[in-house]
């Protein structure tokens, strides 16, 4: 039995067997381990360090194109921890992949140990692992904390985006889709604060309205939330964006039963035709120091 192999085998006991169920595991395999260092090879190929960090997420967004979306791919029995999965992504591991390894590479720290203390540190509150909590769920809280981080500026306001005013309740509300919120009621508590903490703050957006007007001062490599109006919820996509034949396209992994890909349709067409679709938050990556 590989390496690969005995995870999934523990990973099925854990969901399966009342003994696993709180048993700590451990949440990648060889094969992301070989993703992830054919990632660091292809960046000294195409000698990705010297380039502008927006680029660099851009290289290691397409290196993804085919990968196959997985909803749900952070989710695992047992405690929270650190969870790899480069197989299989949905929008948010996507990007946040990308923008992983592409720090990684500007800082010349690419060993896989590298990459999973870059990726505890952009996925957790404060970089720390802290149960279930601490995980960043929410796409504007996710902003928040990596703007507090130095990671990237979000940049909605600067390019005259309005006010984010809706009440931010999703999961607190719909414990039944969350198991860590359905079998823990410390995690649930724990969540409603927080929700209560993203209701608060002053969040800015670009009305979907707006963004053909502003998309060119939006940058290739810029990472763009789209928000909802669905209740509770602050964003129902993400993605990177790329500007092919004088327009914004979205870098993304789509939907359950696609693969990441870059969009046919513009941003602005992409965002026109989801009337769910409100507008969208944007954030700029920074240079790593480091």
């Amino acid at each position: 039995m590989d390496r690969r192999t005995f995870v999934k085998y523990v990973l099925t006991a854990a969901a399966t067997h009342p003994l696993w169920s709180s048993a700590p595991v451990l949440a990648w395999g060889d094969e992301d381990e070989a993703i992830c260092r054919r990632k660091f090879s292809l960046a000294v190929s195409l000698s990705l360090q010297n380039r502008p960090i927006r680029e660099v997420i851009i290289q290691m967004g397409i290196s993804f194109l085919g990968t196959e979306y997985v909803p749900f791919a952070l989710e695992v029995p047992g405690p929270e921890r650190l969870v790899v999965n480069m197989r299989g992504l949905d929008c948010v591991s996507f990007y946040e992949n990308a923008l992983v390894l592409a720090r990684c590479i500007k800082k010349g720290t690419t060993t896989f140990q590298d990459y999973r203390e870059e990726l505890k540190y952009i996925r957790y509150r404060g970089g720390v692992i802290d149960g279930y909590p601490s995980r960043l769920h929410y796409t504007s809280d996710y902003f928040y904390d990596n703007e507090k981080k130095g990671i990237w500026t979000t940049i909605a306001r600067q390019l005259g985006g309005r006010p984010f005013r809706k009440v931010i309740n999703y999961m607190s509300t719909h414990p039944d889709q969350y198991r860590q919120l359905r079998e823990n009621p410390r995690n649930l508590e724990a969540i409603r604060k927080i929700e209560e903490e993203i209701s608060a703050r002053e969040t800015y957006f670009i009305p979907k309205t707006m963004v053909a007007e502003i998309e060119p001062d939006i940058e290739s490599g810029d990472v763009i939330g789209i928000t909802t109006d669905i209740g509770g919820l602050d964003v129902s996509h993400t993605a990177i964006v790329v500007r092919q034949s004088g327009g914004l396209h979205l870098l993304h992994a789509p939907s359950v039963g696609k693969r990441v890909e870059i969009s046919e349709t513009t941003l602005v067409e992409y965002l026109a035709k989801n009337k769910r679709h409100t507008g969208i938050m944007v954030v700029r990556a920074k240079e790593p120091l480091g």
